[in-house]
């Protein structure tokens, strides 16, 4: 049975409402407004994103000052919004909670810290200093045993062996760590099997959150499995650098572009949306 644990929170609410909460992750406030305005009630960051914009290496815990100005400019407006904070920006538990703190006190209503395959007590004592810190947050608790490889690159998930081995053991023992600690909810990107998700689904206490796949199952298939979350992660800021390429070889090659592309007064709009909210 899967708890409502932040019972304070309309963001623990939306992963409690009978189907999926998808919830897209933007890089700037020009896409986050976008992404509201398409009716999307609760949005996400993405570090990935973050890191690309300063010239910075994702995971790196390089990126804590920009993703808490993100959070800045994020936190006031109509939508809740989830803080991709990495594995907190530092090893030390109380630095966690506070940075937790400060995510909230700007408006934040969910926090996603990752274990990058680290000690399981160390992650659990995040979790648990930033409940402590900041006891309005909804933790969103990622193990990334489906994500980092055998050579510890992100991203490289390692053979179907491994990942299967690391389904049945490591990664249930860690979540369930996690959730002791208290975490409201747990990821596990790189999970795309179906079987694998349903069986996780039945083990856990608190909301499991997929990480969209173009080659996995679709929301509403990840919804009949238990999954309360769908995050697109990175993948809409992938997405747009690839649409931008493909737009400049079309016009290099004498081609008109194809594809959606917002005006000049859609964009400008978007402060404009700022500006009314401040």
């Amino acid at each position: 049975m899967r708890a409502l644990r932040a019972t304070s929170n309309p963001f623990a609410v939306l992963h409690h409402a009978g189907a999926p909460l998808l919830l897209p992750n933007a890089w700037d406030h020009a896409t986050a407004m976008a992404m509201e305005r398409k009716g999307f009630r609760a949005i996400g960051t993405t570090s990935l994103a973050v890191a690309a914009a300063v010239g910075l290496p994702d995971g790196a815990s390089a990126t804590r000052d920009e993703t808490l100005r993100l959070a800045l400019i994020l936190g006031s407006q109509p939508f809740l919004l989830s803080v991709d904070a990495e594995s907190g920006f530092s090893e030390d538990p109380d630095e966690v909670g506070e940075f937790a703190r400060q995510l909230q006190a700007v408006g934040a209503a969910g926090i996603n810290l990752e274990d990058a395959l680290g000690p399981v007590d160390r992650h659990a004592a995040k979790i648990a200093a930033v409940k402590a810190a900041a006891p309005g947050l909804f933790v969103n608790a990622r193990t990334d045993t489906y994500w980092i490889g055998e050579r510890g690159e992100r991203g490289k998930r390692g053979g179907r062996g491994e990942r299967r081995e690391r389904g049945g053991a490591e990664t249930l023992s860690r979540l369930d760590a996690y959730q002791q600690a208290g975490a409201d909810g747990v990821f596990v990107p790189g999970l795309t099997d179906a079987g694998e998700i349903a069986a996780l689904v039945a083990r856990l206490d608190v909301p499991l959150n997929i990480l969209y796949s173009p080659t996995g199952p679709t929301v509403p298939q990840l919804g009949d499995l238990g999954v309360s979350r769908v995050s697109l992660g990175s993948f809409l800021y992938r997405r747009a650098v690839g649409a931008a390429l493909d737009a400049l070889d079309e016009i290099r090659e004498g081609y008109r572009p194809g594809g959606r592309t917002p005006t000049y007064e859609d964009i400008q709009e978007t402060g404009a949306d700022e500006a009314r909210h401040a």
